[in-house]
């Protein structure tokens, strides 16, 4: 090309710049055919493969869609669960071991609390529906069997839970579920033995110390915030918030079902239960009016979901149970006389027991030990 003073000649400029504009359409209009050829070849190929491969096709929700004029639509029945719809992306799983919660999103599910070891195969059948991405975090509030023992089957590589869109391997390495607990949790199911000791892959791969807490994840586009409890039902218990979802799970700090457990053997104390139930009132928000169904759910360990009221409530019951122990042991009665006075009596119909894993004065009895160790410590 020949150039005087800045400018290209006239008669080069006309047919160069005509055969170059001629010379990119051309380019242009291969490389769309190009990318058409493309586009179409991927979508044959997975249509062909999605044609091929059983189950492949979305898998239609079973599991219920809540409307807030139904309330019974809420919930379904499967199997020997029972799933409920409590917010858009956030179900709850009843019946396998303590309650399980389960947030759903684009990046795989978040299931708190693993369940029991033989109930894993039902819990998956209903979390497959739910997140066909797979399960991309498990959360253990404690280091119950009952909380721990799905631990493995959940967070196996995706594909193996049968999850689709996932993603590569990494490193050689099918993605798998990160198991996050307080470092406690870790420590008593790694030093389980004989019928209780648990695969290594079932222990949280993701333990966070004291130091940590709370402890923050960020997954499906919502901070999920984990508060250490220590002292409380024992020394490995956790609550976890789903800050916009505005629902926590409140694991064995809180049971609709019976009086609080105190575990003195792992770590466990009556004022350590308190102050917990303490921090439990402080993430609960009610609504400013009964007329809206908002305001933040607190999940127990077992029996119905609460709110900040029924946490309040059962706060108080314990409350007044420990202060009047304690009352009764500054008058010098012993354990058999107080438990013949039934201090926790006026609860009894509603959480007591006299035969089971968890009786009235068993609880009683754990007050008891717990104030006289505390005052031994004075």
């Amino acid at each position: 090309m020949f150039i005087t003073s800045g400018r290209i000649r006239r008669d080069r400029e006309d047919g160069g710049g005509e055969a170059m504009a001629q010379t990119m359409r051309a380019i242009g209009g291969r490389v769309i055919a190009l990318l058409s050829l493309m586009m179409l070849s991927m979508l044959g190929v997975g249509l062909s493969r999605a044609a091929e491969m059983p189950g492949s096709a979305p898998r239609p929700l079973q599991v219920p869609t809540c409307d807030a004029g139904n309330p019974s639509s809420c919930f379904a029945k499967m199997g020997a669960l029972t799933v409920l719809h409590l917010r858009r992306d956030f179900y709850v799983i009843i019946g396998d071991g303590e309650n399980i919660g389960v947030q759903v999103g684009q990046d795989g599910a978040v299931v708190v609390n693993a369940g029991t070891k033989a109930g894993a195969a039902s819990l998956l059948g209903i979390v497959k529906p739910l997140s066909p991405q797979g399960i991309r975090l498990v959360i253990d509030t404690n280091a119950d069997a009952e909380t721990v023992g799905g631990n493995a089957a959940l967070a196996a590589p995706r594909a193996a839970q049968g999850g689709t869109g996932i993603a590569p391997a990494f490193f050689g390495r099918a993605p798998a579920a990160d198991i996050v607990a307080n470092q406690n949790v870790l420590q008593r199911m790694s030093q389980a033995t004989g019928v209780t000791a648990y695969p290594f892959a079932a222990l949280p791969n993701d333990p966070f110390p004291m130091e940590l807490n709370p402890y923050s994840v960020f997954v499906n586009g919502e901070p999920i915030i984990i508060f250490d409890q220590p002292a409380a039902s024992s020394d490995a218990d956790s609550f976890v918030l789903f800050r916009h979802t505005d629902v926590v799970m409140a694991g064995d700090v809180m049971d609709m079902t019976r009086f609080p457990v105190i575990d003195l053997a792992h770590g466990g104390s009556i004022d350590g239960e308190i102050a917990a139930l303490t921090k439990l009132q402080q993430l609960t928000i009610d609504p400013p009016s009964p007329y809206y169904d908002e305001g933040t759910r607190a999940i127990p360990a077992h029996g119905r979901v609460c709110d900040e009221d029924d946490v309040d409530d059962y706060r108080d019951m314990v409350v007044i149970i420990r202060d009047t122990v304690a009352y009764m042991m500054k008058q010098h009665l012993s354990l058999a006389q107080i438990e013949a006075q039934h201090p926790a009596g006026a609860y009894e119909p509603l959480y007591g027991a006299t035969t089971g894993p968890w009786t009235t004065n068993m609880f009683i009895e754990a007050i008891y030990k717990s104030l006289r160790a505390e005052k031994k410590l004075q």
